[in-house]
């Protein structure tokens, strides 16, 4: 289970890039990039939090 959430953890990374290059490209403005870098971190704290309890499971 594990595997697949660092699966989606990288995912996650990769999407933060997408949408700075989205950002960069303006294909975006400033307060829609704010708003989805800031939801993407919660993911990812999220996901984080979630593989640290599923390795420590026996």
């Amino acid at each position: 289970m594990a595997n697949f959430l660092q699966i989606a953890l990288g995912s996650s990374h990769e999407l933060e890039y997408q949408i700075l290059l989205s950002k960069d490209l303006r294909f975006i403005d400033h307060g829609i990039y704010s708003e989805l870098e800031k939801e993407v971190g919660e993911i990812k704290a999220m996901l984080i939090s979630l593989i640290k309890k599923v390795r420590l499971e026996p």
